[in-house]
């Protein structure tokens, strides 16, 4: 054997005691054990929330649920129902516009100003739409206004792709992530951007919000320490005094969480959609993430936090 075989060899060898340690991990029997009670889990949370509300018209269709069991944040078990539905996200897309926002300012493709900074936090914090079309602005470097001809429309959706271009080339799937936020209704080039059906509205799945929140979480999004940051603003307080039923503290899974929990979240609805993305710590030690999207039932308030209930009380069983 000559000198170069073998060095290829202990290469190989090198290799080989790499990848089939994270390989039998992945496919470990405990996170394939761990991975179906999940799923058994998220099932029976579904169905009692839809034979709970069956007498409000709930169907499994207007239904989506992601669950990811963060204990261990290198070997996180998942399991959905309806994952992957591309659904209307309502406020829950500016979680979306918020991360790319520090990806921009990491890589300095926008200027970190203090207006820049104030929109954030109010998009986030608040749920502003105005702060949210600032944002928009400022990553896509578009406006909005008065339609256009047909080429400068072109030419103006390439641009607000870029944040849907981002996310593709990190394997995000069946998004769509290139409109801004409104109270009322868009007019102009943002109404005419959405198709004559609306087929280019905004659409997320709980399985891929339920992506993005786990590696802010885990501080993967960008960096640990804009990941951090981007935590800061969406820390919640499930203690907070409100009469408000929309309130992103108490108003979603917020209301259901024990005493001495703590999560953060982002919530969105419409007249019709209502959604949270939330990610929770229990104080006897759970830690998970949990996307729920409801639709046709914006004024039906207690949905969310019911089936949040279920899927604590069966977190609470698993060992």
């Amino acid at each position: 054997m000559n000198q170069k075989t073998a060095s290829f060899l202990v290469a190989l060898v090198l290799l080989v005691s790499v990848v089939l340690p994270a390989a039998r991990a992945e496919t470990s029997p405990g996170l394939k054990a761990q991975t179906r009670t999940l799923q058994s889990l998220v099932d029976e949370a579904a169905r009692k929330t839809l034979d709970k509300f069956a007498d409000k018209k709930l169907e499994e269709k207007q239904l989506s649920i992601t669950l990811i069991d963060v204990r261990d944040p290198e070997h996180p078990a998942q399991a959905s129902f309806r994952g992957n539905e591309r659904i209307y996200p309502a406020s829950v897309v500016k979680l979306f516009y918020l991360a790319a926002a520090q990806r921009w300012l990491e890589d300095k493709k926008i200027e970190d100003t203090p207006e820049l900074q104030r929109a954030l936090e109010d998009m986030i914090v608040d749920s502003s739409n105005e702060a949210t079309q600032y944002v928009v602005d400022v990553l896509t470097h578009t406006t909005g206004g008065y339609e256009l001809p047909p080429k400068e429309m072109a030419e103006w959706r390439e641009k607000r792709n870029g944040v849907n271009r981002y996310f593709s080339s990190l394997g995000y799937t069946n998004i769509n992530v290139n409109q801004k936020t409104f109270c009322e209704d868009a007019y102009g080039r943002e109404q005419v951007s959405r198709g004559p059906n609306g087929e280019y509205r905004n659409k997320l799945t709980t399985n891929a919000t339920a992506r993005l929140m786990m590696e802010i979480v885990t501080g993967k999004a960008v960096t640990p320490a804009r990941s951090q940051q981007m935590m800061r603003l969406l820390q919640r307080d499930p203690t907070k005094k409100s009469s408000d039923a929309d309130s992103q503290d108490i108003g979603f899974s917020g209301s259901a969480l024990p005493a001495g929990a703590k999560f953060w979240a982002k919530a969105g609805w419409t007249s019709v959609a209502r959604h949270d993305a939330t990610y929770i710590e229990l104080p006897t030690g759970e830690r998970f993430v949990l996307v729920i999207f409801t639709t046709e039932h914006g004024a039906d308030h207690e949905i969310i936090p019911s089936l949040a209930r279920a899927v604590l009380e069966g977190m609470k069983n698993m060992k």
